[in-house]
């Protein structure tokens, strides 16, 4: 009888546990799956259809700088530069660069896919706003996506530009985050995020008011890169496709990068608009 009832017993907990198991699996799948991004945090949200129209409703809308074309990019159509002529210029805009601030959570992602990413005698510039006393940049140099952060006035953050190594020809998605900084530098307030994966978290603070130019696919009006270089206009192009770039007033979290870049893993390449379709349909509710 003892017997008996130890292996009932045996078998009641295993049952028990397994229950358990599976609904700890369902809650963590409610988690991760119910990832959205707050649309009242879109500063602005650039498809690159073809065209540099913000999709958040800021109506914060690029000029063409040269004659960057739509083509296949990640999510339909993206827009490829040149590398020599080709940039996007955008007004200032009251939730990125004036008025607002100053921002202690921001984000800033983008798809990329460099042509050559080699490339050593320019940056290749995916984003940039700012100028040399702050602001925040995106590129491409000498075969790494680099992420850059600074403000030198009000409390002296001076930088941080943490990398990553990439490839030539092969879609990427980066993020740049600053997450609950405040008006001084403090360890793991500055964060770069590739393919959904963290990379980095530096020192960093919030960022104030700034009000030299935006730009995609170029340095429309200075910037600061790793070695200082970025002072002028018109200048490191980017040579290959842009896709999806948008900037938010909040921190991401990792499930939000981790659902951004899940169209990275989609195949084949017709089913990335629906997958990224029903991406954008949660964003927004």
């Amino acid at each position: 009888m003892h017997s008996v009832l130890s292996r009932f017993t045996s078998a009641y907990s295993c049952l028990i546990l397994s229950i358990a198991l599976l609904i700890g699996a369902a809650l963590l799948f409610v988690v991760s799956s119910d990832a959205k991004i707050d649309p009242a945090t879109a500063a602005a949200i650039w498809d690159l259809d073809g065209n540099g129209k913000d999709s958040s409703g800021k109506n914060v809308n690029g000029n063409d700088v040269g004659n960057p074309k739509g083509e296949q990019g990640i999510v339909g159509k993206a827009l490829r530069f040149d590398g020599k002529k080709d940039g996007l210029k955008f007004p200032d805009s009251g939730d990125i660069n004036v008025t607002n601030g100053p921002w202690t959570n921001r984000t800033i992602v983008a798809f990329f896919n460099s042509d050559n990413v080699k490339i050593k005698d320019r940056k290749q510039t995916i984003y940039e706003e700012g100028g040399r006393t702050r602001g925040l940049v995106l590129y491409v140099f000498d075969g790494k996506v680099y992420v850059g952060g600074w403000n030198r006035a009000e409390y002296n953050w001076p930088g941080a530009w943490p990398s990553a190594d990439v490839e030539s020809k092969r879609w990427y998605h980066v993020a740049l985050v600053i997450r609950d900084a405040k008006d001084k530098v403090e360890k793991d307030k500055f964060e770069m995020w590739l393919d959904g994966k963290l990379i980095a978290q530096e020192k960093g603070g919030q960022l104030h008011n700034h009000g030299d130019d935006i730009g995609i696919g170029y340095v429309n009006q200075n910037t600061v890169f790793h070695d200082e270089d970025g002072s002028g206009t018109d200048i490191h192009h980017f040579e290959g496709l842009i896709d999806e770039v948008a900037v938010y007033g909040a921190a991401l979290e990792k499930a939000d990068f981790e659902q951004l870049a899940s169209v990275l893993a989609v195949e084949p390449q017709d089913k990335f608009t629906t997958t990224w379709g029903k991406i954008k349909s949660q964003r927004l509710k």
